[in-house]
């Protein structure tokens, strides 16, 4: 296999990657040669990126080949669900020492997977290769290679160490960790015209099974999801799918090109946030399955679909367009959903009054002039107290973002919705569509907001004047 450092130009020149194409060929070869600042790497380093895009594998072991810190850092860092195994709630890790640094942590690698298959008998064992042990030297690849022999098991190295990248480069590698020692490696039992693979949906908070029930009801098979709720096997079997999905360009793009060049799948990359886009997705699933040779009528029966799904899910809907219509949103989050939730906010009249782009494509980028007819709302990165003075200035009326951003709305009183991943409601489908609308609704009528915002009553007069104003006689007491 090729080392770590020509892995990393290769993504890097990833054909498929918006941002990659806006570069000449000189800046295509020499990469991303900007380090991350020393510190500024916790909770978003390759490695953190590698272990979200490969957690909700749900019935592997994942183990971290590091010091206890890079696990604990790293474990339920996201609300992926299972509907079977939950084995990928356990966290596995070396707990690399001192000793180790100095003798060389190989030895106790294998020994730690050894003891993972005894206790666990895991479908297959994901390997991460961290900061420390990269940088003493411990051959990963060859420790996995030696144990998958000898205990008869897959054995997959993910060689994603923090210090070589972002987050975001993290996700590539170890989709390229899947390309290289997982897809492609078994046979399904059995194929139809109608199989699928959704690539760079996590099933967050159980946002898959939203979406599931309606490509059941048109007979649409999910060969591999990758990698939320998804099975080691399903995910080796993926390569025979007619058709693919990509629901997060930024995150796995490459896997999603080169099996389209290896296997001849094709895909879209799609949202299934919002009424429209889930319908979009639908229609889109359907014409290039027809295309890969599945019978015609499945257009005819998406759309009879699609007509159902949406007059019940406007049906529900009316009752909040009139109590939201006008209602300012400041969305604070990157990638996807920078365009996709813009547009299921739109829909129910919701005016938005800023998207961040930080962590978003050229194509994101796109999408939302095309929904905002204007890059005066996007916003390339916001401080808290930018933040804090949008709000304070009522120039929204709530906030959507991830968890780190809710103390700036709360201190500026104002509503805010979890968005990002840590979120524990689903807002996938028409369903999800409903919820999220709901939950907004919810935030923004709560009566708590009228109370935070009064002025406290040692605020609204002195003691003296308060005793003058009710009249009351003065009452004297004396001590004998």
């Amino acid at each position: 296999m090729s080392s770590l450092k020509e892995k990393v130009a290769q993504v890097f020149d990833e054909p498929g990657c918006g941002k990659n194409q806006g570069k000449s060929e000189k800046e295509r070869k020499k990469g991303c040669t900007k380090q991350l600042t020393p510190g500024a790497a916790a909770g978003g380093c390759a490695f953190d990126g590698a272990k979200i895009a490969l957690q909700p594998i749900t019935d592997v072991a994942h183990l971290v080949h590091g010091p206890i810190a890079c696990e604990g850092n790293s474990w339920d860092n996201r609300g992926a669900k299972s509907s079977d195994s939950m084995l990928y709630r356990t966290g596995f890790t070396t707990d690399i020492r001192e000793t180790d640094v100095v003798y060389g942590g190989e030895k106790r690698l294998f020994r730690a997977i050894k003891e993972t298959i005894d206790k666990y008998n895991p479908a297959a064992v994901f390997v991460y290769q961290t900061c420390v042990t990269a940088l003493i030297g411990d051959d990963v690849e060859a420790v996995c290679k030696a144990a998958a022999a000898k205990f008869n098991k897959p054995i997959v190295p993910v060689n994603s160490p923090g210090f070589v990248g972002s987050k975001n480069l993290g996700n590539k590698l170890a989709g390229e960790a899947l390309l290289d020692y997982v897809i492609g490696t078994e046979e399904p039992e059995h194929t139809t015209p109608y199989d699928i693979n959704i690539i760079g949906e996590y099933n967050l908070s159980g946002e898959l099974w939203q979406v599931k029930p309606l490509l059941d009801r048109l007979g649409i098979r999910i060969l591999a999801c990758i990698s939320g709720d998804a099975k080691y096997h399903e995910v080796a079997r993926s390569h025979r799918a007619r058709a693919a999905m990509m629901v997060c360009s930024k995150a796995m793009i490459n896997i999603a090109r080169k099996m389209e060049e290896k296997y001849a799948i094709p895909f879209f990359e799609g949202s299934f946030y919002g009424i429209g886009d889930m319908s979009d997705s639908l229609r889109e699933i359907a014409r290039l399955l027809v295309s890969r040779g599945a019978p015609t009528d499945l257009i005819d029966r998406t759309e009879r679909l699609i007509e159902e799904e949406e007059m019940r899910a406007w049906s529900r809907l009316s009752k909040y367009k009139p109590r939201l219509a006008g209602k300012r949103v400041l969305l604070i989050t990157g990638g996807v959903k920078s365009w996709s939730v813009v547009a299921a906010l739109q829909e129910v009249g919701l005016e938005i009054v800023g998207t961040s782009i930080k962590k978003s494509t050229v194509e994101d980028k796109e999408r939302i002039k095309e929904l905002m007819g204007t890059d005066a709302h996007m916003i390339d990165e916001m401080t808290p107290r930018e933040m804090y003075k949008m709000l304070r200035e009522a120039r929204a009326d709530i906030m959507l973002s991830g968890g780190r951003s809710q103390f700036v709305a709360l201190k500026a009183k104002m509503p805010w919705l979890d968005i990002n991943q840590e979120r524990h409601h689903a807002y996938a489908g028409y369903e999800g569509m409903v919820e999220l609308v709901h939950e907004i609704d919810k935030a923004l009528f709560n009566p708590v907001w009228a109370q935070v915002r009064k002025p406290a009553p040692w605020e609204q007069a002195s003691e003296p004047a308060a005793i003058q104003s009710t009249g009351a006689p003065a009452v004297s007491l004396q001590l004998h």
